[in-house]
């Protein structure tokens, strides 16, 4: 590699790498506070949270990818062309193309670890995220007792717990309720316990110090009352339902699958809902392709601008590019049109309006694909200056 494809891929490194990890963390932190208080709610581990985002890392991941390889790619040829690189660059006769050689390297590199992501990793993730979320409801991961509630474990025996320390082990103010298949039931009171693990996995032992023990049934005159020193109770666990099977025609399927069952489908939803899929999925990663050609469309802004509305509209249209083809999905998932067409035909146009902006900052002398757009910004921006406080004095005192 020469040196100026070694200084392209540096320039181009940090701005990807930053934004892919910023864009990361920022969707990581947002979702992160609401699987907290989930889990909270639901009484489960706090451990569940890590896995539950470890999970959703690949969607994030595949919406990061595309913005992180355009904002590096754009801010690369931004500081080139502020800098008067690009210039020389240009006066020693580097085309565009060849200054592309190192990010089309980037978005190759890119769209493959993207592709496999959301072809393979992301929809295995999401089918775990959602099963972690089903356990975490139903209590398989081992919820944890509230202290100073009633738990109930399964329909027939009720805990209250009054103290918990040392993570749990020593537990103190203890109340058990429980009835039996015959209509008996025991009542419990002990000063302190602690739960034990026995060869059974669906029973557990609630071993009891100090207490009080009442039985009654229904041929008993009066109940009959224990105390005693140490008790084991048994408990046994509740069953928990099964998580359902992983889809093959949703986020779930990965693309193989997704394929297979747009073929053979046993019915019209089932088929366009995988086709739409399975086509959403291509063109995204297709559209990395034309993100180099984009960031140097808007990239470069014109002679003596320092002007950043590049990198705001580029920002603009790749967000609105993936709305519009979560809208296409939609409506081929519906069957209203053919999802090829309505992801693709989208795509053309996309490809088309990159392409033109791509000729005219490459190969049009002078040529500016947003010029109207900064003269606009421009006299917007001096309007308001203007108007300031501060503007308004400096320009009221006489020289």
């Amino acid at each position: 590699m020469k040196s100026i494809d070694r200084y392209m891929a540096r320039l181009i490194a940090l701005p990807l790498f930053s934004t892919l990890v910023l864009a990361a963390m920022l969707l990581v932190l947002d979702r992160m506070l609401r699987l907290f208080d989930f889990v909270a709610t639901e009484g489960g581990p706090v451990s569940v949270v890590w896995r539950m985002l470890a999970n959703l890392l690949p969607e994030y991941l595949g919406l990061g990818i595309p913005i992180g390889l355009m904002l590096g790619i754009l801010l690369a040829f931004r500081r080139l062309a502020t800098s008067s690189e690009l210039d020389v660059m240009r006066g020693v006769g580097m085309s565009y193309g060849r200054l592309l050689r190192v990010p089309y390297m980037y978005a190759i590199a890119l769209a493959l670890l993207n592709l496999a992501i959301v072809g393979y990793v992301q929809p295995k993730a999401r089918y775990a995220y959602e099963q972690l979320g089903f356990e975490l409801r139903t209590g398989a991961l081992g919820a944890s007792i509230k202290v100073g509630e009633f738990t109930h474990l399964g329909d027939r025996t009720t805990l209250r717990i009054e103290q918990s320390r040392d993570d749990g082990r020593q537990l103190s103010g203890i109340f058990v309720h429980t009835e039996t298949q015959k209509g008996d039931w025991v009542g419990v009171t002990a000063q302190r316990g602690q739960f034990l693990a026995t060869d059974d996995p669906d029973v557990i032992i609630l071993r009891l110090t100090n207490g009080t023990l009442v039985h009654n049934r229904k041929d008993f005159s009066t109940p009959r009352v224990l105390t005693f020193n140490s008790h084991d109770l048994p408990i046994n666990l509740p069953k928990f339902e099964q998580f359902r099977v992983r889809s093959g025609e949703s986020l779930e399927a990965t693309l193989p699958e997704l394929a297979r069952t747009g073929r053979t489908g046993q019915t019209v939803e089932e088929r366009d809902s995988s086709r739409s899929e399975f086509h959403f999925r291509l063109a995204e990663v297709a559209s990395m392709f034309l993100l180099p050609l984009l960031a140097v469309a808007l990239g470069v802004p014109p002679k003596r601008s320092t002007s950043a509305l590049g990198v705001f509209l580029s920002i603009v249209m790749i967000v609105t590019y993936h709305k519009i083809n979560q809208y296409a999905a939609s409506v081929g998932h519906l069957g209203r049109i053919d999802p090829f067409f309505a992801l693709w035909i989208p795509f053309l146009v996309f490809a088309a309006l990159v392409l033109w902006m791509y000729r005219t900052i490459a190969f049009v002398p002078g040529g500016q694909p947003i010029g109207a757009l900064e003269r606009v910004a421009g006299k917007a921006w001096k309007a308001v200056a203007s108007r300031l406080p501060g503007r308004r004095k400096r320009a009221e005192t006489p020289a």
